[in-house]
Formats: C-alpha cells, sequence, structure tokens
C-alpha cells in the first residue's frame, strides 16, 4: 500500500485540474509525466500537442472532445490527446469541470494493457476514482461543481 494525496494544479474558472502524488515521491504523477518527456527530442512534437491541449482545458474546460476512452466502460479513465501520438497522458475526467491529470508513457503496442507501465497508470487512477467515490460516501470527501475537497490521505 502506498499513501497518496490529491494535489491542486489549477484552479480556473472553466476548470480545476488536479493530479497524484505519492507521499514517498519528491514529484506528483504529472511531474513525473514532464520529467520523462519535456526534453525528450523523439516525442517532442507528441509532448507538445498534450501540452496544449492541458492549457487549453485549463482555460476552456475539460470538454469530452478532448479525450480519448482507455479505462473500462465504469470509471472516468481517460488519455491525452486525442489525436494521433505516440504519448499518453493518463487522467481522470470527473467532469467538464475537475480534471485529475496521471502519469503515462509512450504507447508502443495496441493496447495499454499489454505494457505493464502503462496498465499501472491506468490502474492506478482506477483505485484512487474507487476510494474518492468512497469518500463522498462517508463524507471525507466533497466534490462540488468545480472542486474536489477533502484532507484525506488515500492508502492506494
Amino acid at each position: 500500500m502506498s499513501e497518496v494525496e490529491l494535489y491542486l494544479i489549477n484552479e480556473g474558472d472553466n476548470c480545476t485540474i488536479y493530479t497524484l502524488q505519492f507521499l514517498r515521491d519528491d514529484e506528483s504523477e504529472f511531474e513525473k509525466f514532464i520529467s520523462k518527456f519535456i526534453d525528450d527530442a523523439e516525442y517532442s512534437e507528441d509532448y507538445s500537442r498534450i501540452a496544449a491541449f492541458v492549457t487549453r482545458i485549463a482555460r476552456s474546460g475539460a470538454k469530452e472532445r478532448y479525450f480519448r476512452n482507455e479505462g473500462k466502460m465504469t470509471d472516468s479513465v481517460m488519455a491525452l490527446p486525442v489525436i494521433s501520438s505516440k504519448l499518453r497522458q493518463y487522467c481522470l475526467r470527473l467532469s467538464d469541470r475537475i480534471l485529475i491529470l496521471g502519469n503515462g508513457g509512450v504507447k508502443k503496442i495496441r493496447t495499454y494493457e499489454e505494457d505493464s507501465s502503462l496498465k499501472a497508470y491506468v490502474i492506478t487512477l482506477q483505485k484512487f476514482e474507487k476510494l474518492l467515490n468512497a469518500g463522498v460516501t462517508d463524507g471525507s470527501v466533497t466534490i462540488t461543481e468545480s472542486t474536489i475537497e477533502t484532507d484525506n490521505i488515500f492508502e492506494l
């Protein structure tokens, strides 16, 4: 089990963006993604596309058209970008106004399930969403139209 908390990245008028921060790590999941690819010449174009989508989402909202479905029908796991790209950044799109960015990587296979790293990123988000929902049920998490309020440290 690992302890993780929700970390606010950007609170805007149209979208509040969060990421996950494992307490054992120095960087959040979003920062790890940036660190891996910001200076990677091979994937610079794909990384730039994802960065542009995140900027657009922060400005105009997490509209469904910006994402590709990645998880199961019962969860909110999505991936950026929706256009053709070798990179995937996984996230939880809870609504047009709430987004939780996760980690990601290079998709060299047909499905994320075939790559252990990509699968782990998706499973982390799926587990976190279940914990969020349980927190809403027990009252330790409040999700409003545009924010998630909690003091919880979650056990993943």
